[in-house]
């Protein structure tokens, strides 16, 4: 499942346990079978069944390793006794061997890996001596690495590499520079030392440059190439999306105005991913909300022709109304940016938001609702930047047009936004029409990217235009749009 998750498949419990008892049905003997099963249970979108497919693959994919390194120049050494009686220490028959090279090399046999002359009936332990956890999940293999090797049996080999990668927590790697942190403990799960300690008896045996000394390192190195294989596979299964996840992370509390064109396509699909969970989030208050508490009176009356006996209840409710918006966008300069993103986010909406009007201005104010009903959002802001955005801002100019188009439309439902930065180049604000917006409206919200230091400095005009809303806040980033937006939808009772 976490991989499922780490490839943006979203997976819940509920889902989780369905799947299990799938697969107790079903087992493990169909592969074909397995995959479509798990894909019912678990994939829901198109998008998903793709990662899936995907991911399946990987997971259970198991590497023939059929162009790598083969054993059969380790075996010929074995035989070969009497050209190297003991100088790979690899010779069974040889009890120097056995003493120099065996699970009592280096005289650790305590902590050391295990090999085939170890006590059978004594706790696994892997290389650093520890013993399996309790859930049996980092049980060694029954043979050492050294006898893998001696048989020349890849599944083995590759088996005993998915178990020291359990061990060592190998479903936690994240980044792909943990690869070389996580090659060395599987290397020192597997054993990898016991190859280290013939390659010392060899050279010893032999000299530097012997036969066998480089056939044991020829073996060292096909093994740290299996396990660099391994590692790389459960990096791409586990941590495919993770660079993008931390990206995500930075780019959801970067201010707006700092934004690069080339992350432009990242921010709309975390604007929808927010909108989505809000959505989520609200639609389900709606649900509570239409249950409520039991009206008694209205319960009884309606079933006295049952003598009584409840089969109809009736309940207190609350009346949760969808929110009337009306946003107005300063689009000038670097705030259409922050413009941008909030009138994403509430066109996001529309299940839950679906009363929004919007506004543009900067010299002069117009309405751009129709805009957002004819084109898709990334069409309709470069035509509202083109057509409002060139201007001097003017604060004063704009709230007039405003209160020519829609004051008589405000009412006691509706929440009006104001989105920019209060700098109205010196010119009168007019805060006499936001002193009307602010009676009539329900709430009123000035959004403004800039630090609350620097409101009232130079040409802002936010401390007269302040006391007429409800709430004023800095909002530099979507986190902070994500609130604001959030905010709107808990108070539509």
């Amino acid at each position: 499942m976490d991989a499922l998750r780490a490839s943006d498949v979203q997976v819940s419990p509920a889902e989780t346990l369905d799947a299990m008892q799938a697969l107790d049905q079903i087992g493990y003997g169909d592969r074909v079978l397995l995959k479509t099963t798990l894909s019912l249970a678990l994939a829901k979108t198109p998008e998903e069944k793709a990662s899936f497919e995907e991911v399946f693959e990987r997971f259970f994919s198991f590497e023939t390793m059929e162009n790598s390194t083969s054993f059969s120049d380790f075996d010929e050494a074995n035989d070969n006794s009497d050209d190297q009686p003991d100088g790979d220490g690899t010779d069974d028959d040889s009890p120097e061997d056995q003493e120099a090279t065996g699970s009592g090399a280096g005289g650790e046999s305590d902590d050391g890996p295990p090999s085939a002359g170890g006590p059978p009936d004594g706790q696994p332990r892997n290389a650093d001596g520890v013993e399996e956890d309790q859930e049996g999940t980092a049980a060694l293999p029954p043979q050492s690495l050294m006898e893998i090797l001696r048989t020349g049996d890849r599944t083995a080999l590759a088996m005993a590499i998915a178990q020291a990668g359990e061990r060592v927590g190998i479903r936690n790697i994240r980044f792909f520079t943990q690869r070389g942190l996580y090659g060395r403990r599987i290397m020192d799960a597997i054993g990898a030392q016991e190859i280290t300690d013939q390659i010392i008896a060899a050279e010893r045996a032999e000299g530097p440059g012997g036969p066998g000394v480089e056939r044991l390192k020829g073996l060292r190195e096909m093994v740290r190439q299996d396990v660099d294989d391994y590692v790389e596979r459960n990096l791409q299964l586990h941590a495919q999306n993770e660079g993008r996840k931390l990206r995500e992370e930075v780019l959801e509390s970067i201010r707006l105005t700092n934004v690069e064109m080339r992350d432009f396509a990242m921010m709309r699909g975390l604007v929808q991913k927010m909108a989505k969970k809000l959505i989520s989030l609200h639609s389900r208050r709606r649900k509570r909300a239409r249950r409520g508490q039991l009206d008694v009176r209205r319960t009884i009356r309606h079933n006295v022709a049952f003598d009584g006996i409840l089969f109809d209840t009736h309940w207190k409710r609350r009346k949760v109304d969808r929110p009337e918006v009306m946003a107005i966008c300063d689009v000038s300069g670097s705030v259409s940016t922050v413009a941008r993103f909030l009138l994403m986010f509430l066109y996001s909406l529309g299940e839950v938001m679906p009363k929004v009007r919007s506004f543009a201005f900067s010299g002069h104010l117009g309405e751009v609702t129709d805009l957002f009903e004819q084109h898709d959002i990334e069409q309709a802001i470069p035509l509202i930047l083109k057509e409002y955005g060139n201007g001097s801002t003017d604060y004063g100019a704009s709230l007039e047009d405003f209160s020519d188009l829609a004051l008589n439309d405000i009412n006691n439902k509706t929440t009006v936004i104001l989105l920019g930065d209060g700098r109205s180049n010196f010119t009168d604000p007019r805060t006499d029409i936001m002193k009307l917006i602010y009676q009539r409206a329900k709430r009123v919200i000035i959004l403004n990217p800039e630090a609350e230091g620097l409101w009232g400095t130079g040409d802002s005009e936010m401390l007269k235009l302040k006391p007429f809303s409800h709430r004023s806040q800095s909002c530099a980033s979507l986190k902070d749009l994500e609130r604001v937006v959030d905010d709107i939808l808990r108070s539509a009772t």
